[in-house]
């Protein structure tokens, strides 16, 4: 009787190991983004971890200044916490809104805000070179912010029925959209806000790169908003004097390039790791404006370069749900409103952080969900909203929902005896 013998087998080599554990890790990695609730959770972690960390900024940037200025170094943190306890509904309610209301309120929402810039121009506060805000008793409004939404929404409904009646010819989408963003791009420049501009500028040109406008057609657009830009600028001395210090910041660095300068020292005093939560230095009366516009700077500082790239990387990802969205859902309308969005929020993200850096002129514009602005946030979290409700419509992902039962609020509304029964997970 023989025996029959198994030959060992070979062992991987030490160059085979690694590859197999990355083909394992891409594997893993392609059926995560498979799922179909990826999108939903990715914009869900995203904006909470955002809002999370802007709150806890909005304290430690905004003690000091709100200790001077009014006694309570709380004073600012309360004020961004109400305005994101409004907000939350905000976005759960948009996130529940039927499909057809977002194509609908576009309409109101641009008529309201060109109705509320023009005011802006006859009641409205002048601070730092621009007229932007109306002071409503203790709150300030800032119209120019609610104006990107309402673009966003009315552009994208315009430009679907067009492409649903077959009607694509590029000479036709220009018309009444270009029309209605340069009155909105027209009243925040009388403000002075060239930095709101640029943002509604971008939301524009989105919209006509999904609906594939011709590239000679962008060459054209971007000629004359260049030519806008340097005609702004030459007109306000501020502007120059801001160019100027761009591109020589330590030349004047007690004067008009005092702000990116303290705003460099902020981001290179962090290192790695940062100085700790609580500790800059900078937010003691030396960098302007450090709970808005420089946000950015005071993390660095207090968080380090690691603090910096997982904000990079939290907007990077909810720039790429939002591009998800539009590529997975099957609507011109969503995936032109998901686009713009983008565009706004991702975009507006890119140029607040290239400022602080020095990469990019200062613009005055707030880091969404991080930035201290009521008139800011709120928009922005109905537009998250929006955004969840479009993630929705994905392929597979209602079913996944539903499938994955009440969520904790309905769970907890039940016990309370006050949601009513909750349906199982496999109704038969």
């Amino acid at each position: 009787m023989s025996a029959t013998t198994e030959e060992p087998r070979a062992r991987p080599t030490a160059a085979e190991e690694p590859s197999g554990w990355a083909r394992e890790r891409l594997t893993a990695l392609k059926e995560l983004l498979d799922k179909p609730l990826t999108t939903y959770y990715l914009i869900i972690g995203c904006s909470a971890l955002l809002l999370a960390l802007g709150l806890m900024m909005v304290l430690s940037a905004s003690s000091i200044e709100a200790m001077q200025k009014t006694g309570n170094p709380f004073s600012w943190f309360i004020k961004q916490s109400m305005s994101a306890a409004v907000g939350l509904p905000i976005m759960w309610a948009c996130t529940r809104l039927p499909y057809k209301f977002f194509r609908w309120a576009g309409y109101p929402l641009m008529a309201l805000s060109i109705i509320a810039l023009v005011m802006v121009l006859f009641i409205g506060s002048s601070e730092l070179g621009a007229q932007r805000w109306i002071y409503i008793g203790p709150f300030t409004i800032q119209p120019s912010e609610p104006a990107k939404l309402g673009l966003a929404l009315w552009g994208a409904d315009l430009l679907a029925r067009r492409a649903r009646s077959g009607r694509i010819e590029w000479r036709h989408m220009l018309i009444p959209l270009m029309p209605g963003t340069a009155i909105l791009a027209v009243m925040v420049m009388l403000g002075r806000d060239l930095g709101t501009t640029l943002v509604l500028f971008m939301i524009f040109l989105a919209l006509l790169w999904v609906v594939g406008a011709p590239v000679k057609l962008f060459g054209g657009i971007l000629s004359l908003a260049v030519l806008a830009a340097i005609i702004m600028i030459r007109v306000e001395p501020y502007r120059m004097a801001r160019v100027g210090a761009f591109l020589d910041p330590w030349a004047d660095a007690q004067g008009a390039g005092y702000q990116a300068v303290q705003g460099q020292i902020a981001m290179g005093s962090g290192g790695w790791f940062g100085l700790g939560l609580g500790s800059s230095r900078q937010k003691w009366d030396w960098l302007p404006h450090g709970e808005s516009d420089f946000i950015f700077a005071i993390l660095g500082e207090e968080l380090g370069l690691m603090g910096t790239l997982m904000v990079v990387a939290l907007f990077g990802l909810l720039g790429y749900a939002g591009l998800r969205v539009a590529s997975r859902v099957n609507d011109a309308f969503v995936r032109l409103v998901s686009s713009a969005m983008v565009a706004w929020i991702a975009g507006q993200g890119i140029v607040n952080m290239g400022a602080v850096l020095g990469v990019l002129p200062i613009t005055g514009i707030p880091l969404p969900l991080v930035s201290y602005g009521g008139s800011a946030l709120l928009p922005t979290l109905a537009a998250l909203g929006m955004m969840l409700s479009f993630a929705k419509r994905e392929p597979g992902a209602r079913e996944a929902l539903a499938a994955r039962g009440p969520g904790p609020a309905a769970r907890a509304l039940s016990w309370l005896g006050l949601g009513g029964t909750t349906r199982g997970r496999d109704r038969r």
